[in-house]
């Protein structure tokens, strides 16, 4: 198997374990808390640590430092790569503090501001929503060097401890919620678990005590490839200036996505209660398959783009991403069919809600699946450019993006709720991917040659839908095994069309 290949293999299985551990987690959420203005409180109060995380540490400044520690790895060695990482850690620590200490002082108006987070909380929600935000810093605070340190090892080749890491922090967030939650303890047969009762407050302790799991299943990585710590920061050091050079275009453009979770709460507080929450489900739902086929391909995939950019392989660099396109596509487009069409008895059975908030979240979640392909094809684009050190392109399809999603979901949710919110999202994002794919052709003239992947995937996952639509429709058989089967024995019997885009994963 090749490299690419098996790293992909590698993340997309922790990944998955990850998505499993998740998956299980948001059933304890929606069976402990379910679509109440409790649970919408501890999504709502997420949203600015989540964005001063992806500022600073694993979002826009992990992947503006992967290509410049490539860089040095491929031409400098090991040592100065390590230097240069002590550098940049020592930098977003530092300002994540500062930031941080900023956000616990304003914390109230930016909740309760017209244009904040939840203006439309009641006054009580908005309160504990400053209250849990200020607490979730303390878990920011971590995963600025957690986020680096995955963007570390993944510059150095080694995907197993960062594909680990998320399934880490999971647990943790799965420890706060049956340890330190509940008023009473689960029954495990002759033995009961203890309870420390403390609510919404308990889900936080273990987002807290997930981000310390982070980080430490990845520090026998950095032991592995030598790093040792210096508590320096030089500002004029050559590699700082070059990843400060890439991190501006990309904090701005990590900026404008999450503006887009932003607007999405600031719209569906005053939807009633349930519908932040709903949203988070449908994005949860939508992002187990992007992230076990976009997110893998696209984090394992940069370092060796980087990596040919550098060594000037232009023909190459197009050819390995031509296949990662063409296999995204044979992947994602059927799995989102199949989704759309096999999902209601999960939600309504597995979730234990009501048939009218399961309605809602089943919504919500078709609306996300109909940009899946969007979603997976733009891991991989954006991606491309910052592995050609071009972080501008990204940055400027990105604010174009925002600036449509704040006019289309304000139009959207008006006529159809928070399904109007989450469609708005899927077309936005998929027109971004597009965009991009199509100037990343203008440089590089046959990358979007899919050799009729399209068309064939196209038409078996209409086939495909189709099919399970009709075997779900069998009497007698209860509907959770009667979907669960139906989407096991179609997604079998699809495998040999999309084989060949299978195929070149394998190879690439």
């Amino acid at each position: 198997m090749k490299h690419i290949a098996r790293s992909t293999l590698i993340v997309a299985v922790f990944f998955g374990l990850d998505k499993l551990l998740g998956f299980g987690r948001q059933i304890l959420i929606a069976r402990q808390f379910g679509l109440s203005y409790e649970i919408d409180v501890f999504n709502a109060a997420n949203n600015i640590p989540d964005l001063l995380s992806a500022l600073i540490s694993g979002g826009a400044l992990g992947v503006a430092l992967i290509p410049v520690l490539s860089e040095y790895l491929e031409g400098r060695g090991r040592p100065a790569a390590w230097d240069l990482f002590s550098h940049i850690v020592n930098l977003a620590f530092l300002v994540t503090a500062g930031l941080s200490i900023v956000i616990v002082i304003f914390a109230r108006p930016l909740v309760s501001f017209k244009y904040g987070i939840a203006p439309g909380f009641p006054p009580a929600q908005q309160t504990l929503t400053a209250e849990l935000m200020r607490l979730d810093l303390a878990a920011i605070l971590i995963f600025s060097i957690s986020g680096l340190v995955m963007a570390g090892l993944q510059a150095n080749q080694h995907f197993l401890l960062p594909a680990m890491a998320p399934g880490l922090y999971n647990l943790g967030q799965i420890f706060g919620l049956i340890i330190l939650a509940p008023l009473k303890g689960l029954n495990l047969g002759v033995f009961t678990l203890p309870a420390f009762g403390l609510g919404i407050h308990g889900l936080v302790y273990g987002v807290i005590l997930g981000s310390l799991l982070h980080l430490g299943i990845q520090m026998p990585g950095l032991i592995k490839y030598g790093f040792r710590w210096a508590p320096v920061i030089n500002l004029r050091d050559p590699g700082v200036k070059q990843v400060l050079k890439l991190l501006g275009p990309r904090v701005l453009t990590m900026f404008f996505l999450y503006l887009f979770f932003y607007v999405r709460d600031n719209l569906a507080s005053g939807l009633g209660e349930g519908a932040v929450t709903a949203l988070n489900y449908g994005w949860f739902i939508m992002q187990v398959p992007e992230t076990l086929i976009g997110t893998a391909i696209g984090i394992t995939l940069l370092p060796t783009l980087a990596e040919q950019f550098a060594r000037g392989e232009t023909e190459v660099f197009r050819h390995t991403l031509n296949h990662a396109l063409r296999t995204i596509l044979a992947l994602t487009l059927p799995a989102a069919t199949l989704l759309a069409v096999g999902l209601p008895p999960f939600i309504e059975v597995v979730f234990g809600f009501d048939p009218l908030e399961a309605s809602m979240v089943v919504w919500a979640s078709r609306a996300y699946l109909l940009g899946l392909i969007g979603h997976s094809l733009l891991e991989v684009a954006a991606r491309s450019f910052y592995a050609r050190q071009d972080a501008r392109t990204p940055l400027y399809a990105a604010a174009l993006n925002a600036l449509a999603y704040i006019f289309v979901a304000i139009s959207l949710s008006r006529s159809l709720g928070p399904t109007g919110i989450a469609l708005a999202n899927s077309i936005v994002f998929t027109s971004e991917a597009l965009l991009l794919l199509y100037l990343l052709n203008r440089r590089l003239p046959g990358l979007l040659q899919l050799g009729g992947t399209l068309r064939r995937v196209v038409l078996v996952s209409a086939v495909g839908a189709l099919l399970v639509f009709s075997l779900m429709r069998l009497p007698v058989i209860p509907s959770l095994p009667l979907a669960a089967g139906s989407l096991t024995l179609v997604g079998v019997l699809l495998l040999p069309f999309i084989w060949p885009e299978v195929n070149l994963l394998l190879k690439m």
